[in-house]
Protein backbone atom coordinates (compact mmCIF):
# COMPACT_ATOMS: atom_id res chain seq x y z
CA UNK A 1 0.00 0.00 0.00
CA UNK A 2 1.19 3.50 -0.66
CA UNK A 3 -0.27 6.99 -0.44
CA UNK A 4 0.71 9.42 -3.22
CA UNK A 5 -0.18 13.09 -3.57
CA UNK A 6 -1.34 14.32 -6.94
CA UNK A 7 0.17 17.82 -7.01
CA UNK A 8 -2.18 19.11 -9.74
CA UNK A 9 -5.46 17.97 -8.21
CA UNK A 10 -4.45 17.69 -4.55
CA UNK A 11 -6.17 14.31 -4.36
CA UNK A 12 -4.79 11.37 -2.42
CA UNK A 13 -5.12 7.83 -3.70
CA UNK A 14 -5.35 5.34 -0.82
CA UNK A 15 -5.27 1.79 -2.12
CA UNK A 16 -7.01 -0.78 0.08
CA UNK A 17 -9.19 1.70 2.01
CA UNK A 18 -12.90 2.40 1.67
CA UNK A 19 -14.24 5.96 1.76
CA UNK A 20 -14.90 6.08 5.53
CA UNK A 21 -11.49 4.62 6.36
CA UNK A 22 -9.80 7.10 4.02
CA UNK A 23 -11.52 10.02 5.72
CA UNK A 24 -10.67 8.82 9.24
CA UNK A 25 -7.01 8.11 8.40
CA UNK A 26 -6.37 11.33 6.45
CA UNK A 27 -7.97 13.50 9.09
CA UNK A 28 -6.11 11.80 11.93
CA UNK A 29 -2.71 12.13 10.21
CA UNK A 30 -3.34 15.75 9.30
CA UNK A 31 -4.54 16.56 12.80
CA UNK A 32 -1.43 15.10 14.43
CA UNK A 33 0.81 17.43 12.43
CA UNK A 34 -1.60 20.34 12.89
CA UNK A 35 -1.49 19.80 16.66
CA UNK A 36 2.32 19.96 16.62
CA UNK A 37 2.21 23.24 14.68
CA UNK A 38 -0.35 24.56 17.19
CA UNK A 39 1.57 23.41 20.30
CA UNK A 40 5.14 22.43 19.31
CA UNK A 41 5.92 21.01 22.78
CA UNK A 42 3.50 18.14 22.04
CA UNK A 43 6.17 16.57 19.81
CA UNK A 44 7.84 15.33 23.03
CA UNK A 45 4.71 13.41 24.04
CA UNK A 46 4.21 11.53 20.78
CA UNK A 47 5.49 7.98 20.24
CA UNK A 48 4.85 8.03 16.50
CA UNK A 49 7.59 7.50 13.93
CA UNK A 50 7.55 8.55 10.25
CA UNK A 51 6.82 5.01 9.00
CA UNK A 52 3.62 4.91 11.05
CA UNK A 53 2.01 7.43 8.69
CA UNK A 54 0.39 6.34 5.45
CA UNK A 55 0.86 9.53 3.40
CA UNK A 56 4.36 9.87 1.99
CA UNK A 57 4.27 13.66 2.29
CA UNK A 58 3.22 13.44 5.94
CA UNK A 59 6.16 11.08 6.56
CA UNK A 60 8.58 13.71 5.19
CA UNK A 61 7.03 16.45 7.30
CA UNK A 62 6.97 14.46 10.54
CA UNK A 63 10.57 13.35 10.01
CA UNK A 64 11.56 17.01 9.69
CA UNK A 65 9.69 17.77 12.92
CA UNK A 66 11.57 15.02 14.76
CA UNK A 67 14.87 16.38 13.41
CA UNK A 68 14.01 19.84 14.73
CA UNK A 69 13.14 18.28 18.09
CA UNK A 70 16.50 16.53 18.13
CA UNK A 71 18.24 19.84 17.37
CA UNK A 72 16.17 21.54 20.11
CA UNK A 73 14.86 24.08 17.58
CA UNK A 74 11.40 25.60 17.51
CA UNK A 75 8.85 24.04 15.16
CA UNK A 76 7.10 26.63 12.98
CA UNK A 77 6.62 27.44 9.29
CA UNK A 78 10.05 29.06 8.87
CA UNK A 79 12.07 26.32 10.58
CA UNK A 80 10.09 23.60 8.78
CA UNK A 81 10.75 25.16 5.38
CA UNK A 82 14.44 25.37 6.22
CA UNK A 83 14.59 21.76 7.48
CA UNK A 84 12.71 20.29 4.51
CA UNK A 85 14.67 22.14 1.87
CA UNK A 86 13.40 23.17 -1.56
CA UNK A 87 13.28 19.65 -3.01
CA UNK A 88 11.19 17.98 -0.32
CA UNK A 89 9.05 21.07 0.09
CA UNK A 90 7.99 20.86 -3.55
CA UNK A 91 7.50 17.07 -3.27
CA UNK A 92 4.92 17.43 -0.48
CA UNK A 93 2.89 20.08 -2.31
CA UNK A 94 4.73 23.31 -1.62
CA UNK A 95 4.34 26.07 0.94
CA UNK A 96 0.57 26.17 0.49
CA UNK A 97 0.16 22.58 1.71
CA UNK A 98 2.45 23.18 4.69
CA UNK A 99 0.51 26.36 5.53
CA UNK A 100 -2.78 24.51 5.34
CA UNK A 101 -1.50 21.82 7.73
CA UNK A 102 -0.35 24.44 10.22
CA UNK A 103 -3.90 25.76 10.68
CA UNK A 104 -5.93 22.60 10.15
CA UNK A 105 -6.12 21.57 13.84
CA UNK A 106 -8.37 23.80 16.01
CA UNK A 107 -7.17 22.27 19.29
CA UNK A 108 -4.39 19.93 20.44
CA UNK A 109 -6.57 18.45 23.20
CA UNK A 110 -7.38 15.28 21.23
CA UNK A 111 -3.90 14.56 19.86
CA UNK A 112 -3.68 11.23 21.77
CA UNK A 113 -6.82 10.00 20.02
CA UNK A 114 -5.44 11.07 16.63
CA UNK A 115 -2.22 9.23 17.43
CA UNK A 116 -4.17 6.09 18.40
CA UNK A 117 -6.03 6.10 15.07
CA UNK A 118 -2.79 6.47 13.11
CA UNK A 119 -1.20 3.58 15.03
CA UNK A 120 -4.22 1.29 14.60
CA UNK A 121 -4.20 1.80 10.83
CA UNK A 122 -0.44 1.20 10.73
CA UNK A 123 -0.83 -2.06 12.68
CA UNK A 124 -3.51 -3.30 10.28
CA UNK A 125 -1.38 -2.45 7.24
CA UNK A 126 1.64 -4.28 8.66
CA UNK A 127 -0.39 -7.38 9.54
CA UNK A 128 -1.97 -7.46 6.09
CA UNK A 129 1.46 -7.09 4.47
CA UNK A 130 3.11 -9.99 6.32
CA UNK A 131 -0.05 -12.12 6.02
CA UNK A 132 0.06 -11.61 2.25
CA UNK A 133 3.72 -12.71 2.21
CA UNK A 134 2.78 -15.90 4.05
CA UNK A 135 -0.20 -16.63 1.80
CA UNK A 136 1.87 -16.05 -1.33
CA UNK A 137 4.94 -18.02 -0.23
CA UNK A 138 3.67 -20.35 2.49
CA UNK A 139 7.08 -20.85 4.08
CA UNK A 140 7.65 -21.42 7.79
CA UNK A 141 9.94 -18.38 7.81
CA UNK A 142 7.05 -16.22 6.58
CA UNK A 143 4.78 -17.77 9.21
CA UNK A 144 7.32 -16.93 11.92
CA UNK A 145 7.63 -13.39 10.57
CA UNK A 146 3.84 -12.98 10.70
CA UNK A 147 3.73 -14.23 14.30
CA UNK A 148 6.54 -11.93 15.41
CA UNK A 149 4.87 -8.97 13.67
CA UNK A 150 1.58 -9.79 15.38
CA UNK A 151 3.29 -9.81 18.80
CA UNK A 152 5.10 -6.54 18.04
CA UNK A 153 1.90 -4.88 16.87
CA UNK A 154 0.19 -5.89 20.14
CA UNK A 155 2.89 -4.09 22.12
CA UNK A 156 3.08 -0.99 19.90
CA UNK A 157 1.48 2.01 21.53
CA UNK A 158 0.55 0.18 24.70
CA UNK A 159 0.37 2.72 27.53
CA UNK A 160 1.24 1.80 31.11
CA UNK A 161 -1.93 2.05 33.17
CA UNK A 162 -0.35 3.09 36.47
CA UNK A 163 -0.60 6.83 36.88
CA UNK A 164 1.68 8.90 39.08
CA UNK A 165 -1.05 8.92 41.72
CA UNK A 166 -1.38 5.11 41.57
CA UNK A 167 2.36 4.66 42.17
CA UNK A 168 2.38 7.14 45.06
CA UNK A 169 -0.56 5.37 46.74
CA UNK A 170 1.10 1.95 46.37
CA UNK A 171 4.31 3.20 47.96
CA UNK A 172 2.32 4.88 50.75
CA UNK A 173 0.37 1.66 51.46
CA UNK A 174 3.61 -0.34 51.63
CA UNK A 175 4.84 1.94 54.41
CA UNK A 176 1.81 1.20 56.59
CA UNK A 177 0.90 -2.39 55.62
CA UNK A 178 3.02 -5.46 56.29
CA UNK A 179 3.24 -7.54 53.11
CA UNK A 180 5.53 -10.12 54.70
CA UNK A 181 9.06 -11.08 53.77
CA UNK A 182 8.12 -12.49 50.37
CA UNK A 183 6.99 -10.10 47.64
CA UNK A 184 7.12 -12.58 44.76
CA UNK A 185 6.78 -16.35 44.37
CA UNK A 186 8.14 -18.34 47.33
CA UNK A 187 11.44 -20.02 46.44
CA UNK A 188 10.89 -22.62 49.13
CA UNK A 189 14.13 -21.72 50.92
CA UNK A 190 14.44 -19.29 53.85
CA UNK A 191 17.92 -18.01 52.99
CA UNK A 192 17.07 -17.55 49.31
CA UNK A 193 13.84 -15.74 50.18
CA UNK A 194 15.80 -13.42 52.46
CA UNK A 195 18.07 -12.51 49.56
CA UNK A 196 15.45 -12.21 46.82
CA UNK A 197 12.05 -11.71 48.55
CA UNK A 198 10.90 -14.49 46.22
CA UNK A 199 10.82 -14.60 42.43
CA UNK A 200 9.48 -11.29 41.17
CA UNK A 201 6.89 -11.43 38.42
CA UNK A 202 8.37 -10.18 35.17
CA UNK A 203 11.97 -11.09 36.05
CA UNK A 204 14.39 -13.06 33.87
CA UNK A 205 16.47 -15.23 36.22
CA UNK A 206 19.63 -16.90 34.95
CA UNK A 207 20.77 -20.11 36.67
CA UNK A 208 24.21 -21.15 35.44
CA UNK A 209 26.74 -23.85 36.25
CA UNK A 210 29.14 -26.30 34.64
CA UNK A 211 27.61 -29.62 33.47
CA UNK A 212 26.65 -32.06 36.27
CA UNK A 213 27.04 -29.52 39.08
CA UNK A 214 23.30 -29.62 39.78
CA UNK A 215 21.56 -26.78 37.94
CA UNK A 216 18.75 -28.96 36.54
CA UNK A 217 18.22 -30.58 39.95
CA UNK A 218 18.07 -27.15 41.63
CA UNK A 219 15.66 -25.83 39.00
CA UNK A 220 13.41 -28.85 39.63
CA UNK A 221 13.44 -28.12 43.36
CA UNK A 222 12.42 -24.51 42.71
CA UNK A 223 9.64 -25.62 40.37
CA UNK A 224 8.36 -28.23 42.84
CA UNK A 225 8.37 -25.69 45.66
CA UNK A 226 6.12 -23.46 43.56
CA UNK A 227 3.67 -26.33 43.01
CA UNK A 228 3.69 -27.26 46.71
CA UNK A 229 2.34 -23.77 47.39
CA UNK A 230 -0.44 -24.22 44.82
CA UNK A 231 1.38 -22.52 41.96
CA UNK A 232 1.60 -23.38 38.25
CA UNK A 233 4.78 -24.42 36.43
CA UNK A 234 5.76 -24.82 32.79
CA UNK A 235 9.12 -26.53 32.33
CA UNK A 236 10.71 -26.54 28.87
CA UNK A 237 13.32 -29.29 28.74
CA UNK A 238 15.31 -29.19 25.51
CA UNK A 239 17.75 -31.91 26.57
CA UNK A 240 16.22 -34.32 29.10
CA UNK A 241 13.05 -36.35 28.34
CA UNK A 242 9.85 -35.94 30.31
CA UNK A 243 9.95 -39.33 32.02
CA UNK A 244 13.49 -38.83 33.29
CA UNK A 245 12.57 -35.50 34.84
CA UNK A 246 9.49 -36.97 36.52
CA UNK A 247 11.58 -39.78 38.00
CA UNK A 248 13.96 -37.18 39.42
CA UNK A 249 11.05 -35.41 41.08
CA UNK A 250 9.70 -38.68 42.45
CA UNK A 251 13.11 -39.42 44.00
CA UNK A 252 12.99 -35.96 45.56
CA UNK A 253 9.53 -36.61 46.99
CA UNK A 254 10.19 -40.14 48.26
CA UNK A 255 13.89 -40.27 49.13
CA UNK A 256 14.33 -43.25 46.81
CA UNK A 257 17.84 -43.38 45.32
CA UNK A 258 17.66 -42.20 41.70
CA UNK A 259 19.69 -45.21 40.52
CA UNK A 260 16.84 -47.54 41.49
CA UNK A 261 14.55 -46.05 38.83
CA UNK A 262 16.64 -47.69 36.11
CA UNK A 263 14.98 -50.98 37.01
CA UNK A 264 12.28 -50.19 39.55
CA UNK A 265 10.58 -53.58 39.11
CA UNK A 266 13.62 -55.43 40.43
CA UNK A 267 15.24 -52.87 42.72
CA UNK A 268 12.23 -51.39 44.54
CA UNK A 269 11.17 -52.69 47.92
CA UNK A 270 7.49 -52.83 48.87
CA UNK A 271 8.05 -49.65 50.89
CA UNK A 272 9.58 -47.97 47.84
CA UNK A 273 6.54 -48.89 45.76
CA UNK A 274 4.14 -47.52 48.35
CA UNK A 275 6.07 -44.22 48.57
CA UNK A 276 6.34 -43.98 44.78
CA UNK A 277 2.59 -44.52 44.36
CA UNK A 278 1.83 -41.73 46.85
CA UNK A 279 4.33 -39.44 45.12
CA UNK A 280 2.75 -40.13 41.71
CA UNK A 281 -0.62 -39.07 43.12
CA UNK A 282 0.91 -35.84 44.43
CA UNK A 283 2.59 -35.08 41.10
CA UNK A 284 -0.64 -35.83 39.20
CA UNK A 285 -2.49 -33.17 41.23
CA UNK A 286 0.09 -30.47 40.57
CA UNK A 287 -0.33 -27.95 37.74
CA UNK A 288 3.10 -28.94 36.42
CA UNK A 289 3.56 -29.31 32.66
CA UNK A 290 6.78 -30.51 30.99
CA UNK A 291 7.45 -29.79 27.32
CA UNK A 292 10.39 -31.92 26.23
CA UNK A 293 10.46 -31.15 22.50
CA UNK A 294 14.12 -30.92 21.56
CA UNK A 295 13.53 -28.08 19.09
CA UNK A 296 11.90 -25.07 20.71
CA UNK A 297 11.87 -21.52 19.43
CA UNK A 298 11.10 -18.46 21.53
CA UNK A 299 7.77 -18.28 19.69
CA UNK A 300 6.92 -21.83 20.82
CA UNK A 301 7.72 -20.88 24.40
CA UNK A 302 5.68 -17.70 24.16
CA UNK A 303 2.66 -19.56 22.80
CA UNK A 304 2.71 -22.00 25.72
CA UNK A 305 3.13 -19.22 28.28
CA UNK A 306 0.25 -17.29 26.73
CA UNK A 307 -1.98 -20.37 26.93
CA UNK A 308 -1.09 -21.12 30.55
CA UNK A 309 -1.51 -17.51 31.65
CA UNK A 310 -4.94 -17.47 30.00
CA UNK A 311 -5.93 -20.67 31.87
CA UNK A 312 -4.52 -19.51 35.23
CA UNK A 313 -4.72 -15.68 35.17
CA UNK A 314 -4.51 -15.20 38.95
CA UNK A 315 -2.20 -18.06 39.99
CA UNK A 316 1.46 -17.86 40.93
CA UNK A 317 3.15 -19.00 37.73
CA UNK A 318 6.77 -20.01 37.19
CA UNK A 319 8.53 -20.87 33.92
CA UNK A 320 11.75 -22.91 33.77
CA UNK A 321 13.76 -23.33 30.54
CA UNK A 322 16.56 -25.90 30.39
CA UNK A 323 18.58 -24.47 28.72
CA UNK A 324 19.45 -21.26 26.80
CA UNK A 325 22.03 -22.60 24.35
CA UNK A 326 19.59 -25.24 23.03
CA UNK A 327 16.80 -22.82 22.10
CA UNK A 328 16.38 -22.76 18.32
CA UNK A 329 17.31 -19.45 16.72
CA UNK A 330 15.03 -17.96 14.07
CA UNK A 331 16.07 -15.37 11.53
CA UNK A 332 19.56 -14.56 10.35
CA UNK A 333 22.28 -13.26 12.66
CA UNK A 334 25.83 -12.34 11.73
CA UNK A 335 27.28 -13.75 14.95
CA UNK A 336 26.28 -16.37 17.51
CA UNK A 337 26.33 -13.87 20.38
CA UNK A 338 23.81 -11.71 18.50
CA UNK A 339 21.55 -14.74 18.13
CA UNK A 340 21.77 -15.39 21.88
CA UNK A 341 21.07 -11.70 22.53
CA UNK A 342 17.88 -11.89 20.46
CA UNK A 343 16.70 -14.84 22.60
CA UNK A 344 17.39 -13.27 26.01
CA UNK A 345 15.88 -9.96 24.95
CA UNK A 346 12.70 -11.64 23.77
CA UNK A 347 12.43 -13.83 26.89
CA UNK A 348 12.75 -10.74 29.07
CA UNK A 349 9.93 -9.09 27.09
CA UNK A 350 7.78 -12.21 27.54
CA UNK A 351 8.44 -12.30 31.29
CA UNK A 352 7.35 -8.68 31.59
CA UNK A 353 4.36 -8.97 29.27
CA UNK A 354 2.85 -12.01 31.02
CA UNK A 355 4.07 -11.08 34.52
CA UNK A 356 5.83 -14.39 35.06
CA UNK A 357 9.33 -15.06 36.43
CA UNK A 358 11.36 -17.08 33.94
CA UNK A 359 14.24 -19.19 35.26
CA UNK A 360 16.58 -19.70 32.32
CA UNK A 361 19.36 -22.25 32.72
CA UNK A 362 22.65 -21.53 30.99
CA UNK A 363 26.02 -23.14 30.40
CA UNK A 364 29.30 -21.73 31.63
CA UNK A 365 32.38 -21.57 29.42
CA UNK A 366 35.34 -23.90 29.90
CA UNK A 367 37.40 -20.94 31.12
CA UNK A 368 36.37 -21.70 34.70
CA UNK A 369 38.28 -24.99 34.51
CA UNK A 370 41.56 -23.19 33.79
CA UNK A 371 41.61 -21.19 37.03
CA UNK A 372 42.88 -22.24 40.45
CA UNK A 373 39.69 -20.90 42.01
CA UNK A 374 36.93 -22.80 40.21
CA UNK A 375 34.10 -20.64 41.52
CA UNK A 376 32.27 -19.24 38.50
CA UNK A 377 32.00 -15.56 37.61
CA UNK A 378 29.51 -13.71 35.44
CA UNK A 379 32.18 -13.42 32.75
CA UNK A 380 32.12 -17.25 32.51
CA UNK A 381 28.62 -17.14 31.06
CA UNK A 382 28.67 -18.11 27.42
CA UNK A 383 27.92 -15.01 25.32
CA UNK A 384 27.84 -13.19 28.65
CA UNK A 385 27.28 -9.63 27.36
CA UNK A 386 23.62 -9.98 26.40
CA UNK A 387 22.84 -12.32 29.30
CA UNK A 388 24.24 -9.93 31.89
CA UNK A 389 22.33 -7.04 30.34
CA UNK A 390 18.93 -8.70 30.06
CA UNK A 391 18.91 -10.73 33.31
CA UNK A 392 17.33 -9.35 36.47
CA UNK A 393 18.94 -12.05 38.61
CA UNK A 394 22.01 -14.20 37.89
CA UNK A 395 22.72 -17.24 40.08
CA UNK A 396 25.96 -19.22 39.73
CA UNK A 397 26.29 -22.69 41.26
CA UNK A 398 29.52 -24.10 42.71
CA UNK A 399 30.02 -27.52 44.33
CA UNK A 400 33.46 -28.34 45.76
CA UNK A 401 32.82 -32.08 45.44
CA UNK A 402 32.60 -31.65 41.66
CA UNK A 403 36.29 -30.68 41.50
CA UNK A 404 37.65 -32.46 44.60
CA UNK A 405 36.64 -36.11 44.29
CA UNK A 406 38.40 -36.91 47.56
CA UNK A 407 35.97 -34.62 49.36
CA UNK A 408 32.82 -36.64 48.59
CA UNK A 409 31.45 -36.09 52.10
CA UNK A 410 31.14 -32.39 51.39
CA UNK A 411 27.54 -31.97 50.22
CA UNK A 412 27.53 -28.18 50.40
CA UNK A 413 26.59 -26.35 47.21
CA UNK A 414 27.11 -22.60 46.94
CA UNK A 415 24.55 -20.48 45.11
CA UNK A 416 26.12 -17.14 44.37
CA UNK A 417 23.69 -14.38 43.49
CA UNK A 418 26.09 -12.46 41.26
CA UNK A 419 23.54 -9.95 40.03
CA UNK A 420 20.20 -8.80 41.38
CA UNK A 421 18.67 -5.72 39.86
CA UNK A 422 16.45 -4.97 42.84
CA UNK A 423 18.27 -6.60 45.74
CA UNK A 424 21.56 -7.58 47.34
CA UNK A 425 24.20 -9.92 45.96
CA UNK A 426 25.89 -12.65 47.99
CA UNK A 427 26.14 -16.41 48.52
CA UNK A 428 23.55 -18.84 49.82
CA UNK A 429 24.71 -22.29 51.00
CA UNK A 430 22.63 -25.43 50.77
CA UNK A 431 23.08 -29.16 51.29
CA UNK A 432 22.68 -31.13 48.08
CA UNK A 433 21.59 -34.74 48.56
CA UNK A 434 22.66 -35.78 45.09
CA UNK A 435 21.28 -39.35 45.16
CA UNK A 436 17.72 -38.08 45.58
CA UNK A 437 18.10 -34.60 44.06
CA UNK A 438 17.08 -32.73 47.21
CA UNK A 439 18.37 -29.27 48.17
CA UNK A 440 18.11 -28.40 51.87
CA UNK A 441 18.64 -24.89 53.22
CA UNK A 442 21.62 -24.86 55.58
CA UNK A 443 20.05 -22.10 57.68
CA UNK A 444 16.69 -23.85 57.88
CA UNK A 445 17.72 -26.66 60.23
CA UNK A 446 14.10 -27.43 61.18
CA UNK A 447 13.05 -28.03 57.58
CA UNK A 448 11.68 -31.46 56.79
CA UNK A 449 11.99 -32.75 53.25
CA UNK A 450 8.68 -34.07 51.93
CA UNK A 451 10.06 -37.59 51.40
CA UNK A 452 10.31 -38.00 55.19
CA UNK A 453 6.57 -37.57 55.39
CA UNK A 454 5.65 -40.23 52.81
Amino acid sequence: MNGTINMQSGNLCLNGYNADEQTELLEAENMVLGAVFLEPSIIHELILEPQHFFQRGIQFIFKAMLELRQQERMIDMITMMDQLGTGKLQAIGGISYLSWLSVTCPSAANVEEYQRIVLEHFKNRELKRVAADFLNNGSMEDAERFYQTYIHMQELGRVHKDTKQDVIMEIYDEMYEDHGDIQGIDTGYVSLNQMTSGWNKGDLIILAARPSVGKTAFALNLAMNCCKKGGVVDLFSLEMPNKQLVKRMLSNLTGIDGAKWRNSYRLFTEEDRAKATTALEIYYKWNFQIDDHSTQTVSDIRARIQKTRREFPDSDYLVVIDYLQLISVTGKHDRHDLAIASITQELKRIAKQYQVPIILLSQLSRGVEQRIDKRPRMSDLRDSGSIEQDADVIMLLYRDEYYNRENEENKIIEIEIAKQRNGPVGTVKMVFEREVGVFVDVLDTKKKSLHNEL
